[in-house]
């Protein structure tokens, strides 16, 4: 067997770094870019987001993501008859679509996760994006988030976890639909 010079082998060595190094700016980005979309591709639906988010219909082996309304939250235009008291074991309850929960803490609709400048994250930031994940409040300071969202797990994101999650999120197509505000539990409304 033939041995390389060591010369040769250093010098192999400082030009693939070289070539490595003084690859264009604009390509490394645009892989960095890809990258980071993948990746919060694959946490966004690795996580279970449109378990919950994207509306569920029936399809010809039972329910299913409504994928023409991903990550779009629950329904505006579905008007929901008032949630079942929770009751011994079975406390929690939810809709058919799967974007509205009953329990304890009232009724919570999942959020519109579409980039929608209106009725979406279009106006958030990255850092209202973390900072509501971190903290388990809207926008990090407003209301607190409520079940079914496993907040308690999601705060073991990594920051670029949740960078690439909300790089992803940006990059699907907007759906205009106002979620509606969370309704306090049926004992508060009747004290009222």
């Amino acid at each position: 067997m033939k041995r390389i010079p060591l010369e040769f082998a250093v010098l192999a060595v400082a030009v693939a770094a070289t070539v490595a190094v003084a690859r264009p700016a604009h390509a490394q980005g645009t892989n960095d870019s890809a990258d980071k979309l993948a990746r919060g591709k694959y946490l966004v639906t690795t996580s279970g987001c449109n378990d919950c988010h994207t509306p569920w219909k029936m399809g010809p082996k039972g329910p299913e993501p409504d994928m023409t309304r991903m990550l779009s939250g629950h329904p505006e235009g579905m008007a929901l008859p008032p949630a079942p008291q929770p009751q011994g074991p079975w406390i929690v309850a939810a809709a058919a679509t799967n974007t509205a929960w009953s329990g304890p803490w009232g009724v919570s609709f999942t959020a519109n996760l579409t980039p929608d400048p209106e009725t979406g994250l279009g106006k958030w930031t990255q850092r209202n994006f973390s900072e509501t994940i971190r903290t388990g409040r809207h926008m990090g300071r407003g209301r607190q988030i409520l079940p079914p969202m496993p907040i308690p797990m999601y705060r073991n994101f990594t920051d670029a976890d949740l960078e690439a999650i909300f790089s992803y999120l940006q990059s699907i197509p907007p759906i205009q639909n106002r979620v509606p505000e969370p309704l306090p539990p049926a004992a508060s409304v009747a004290q009222k």
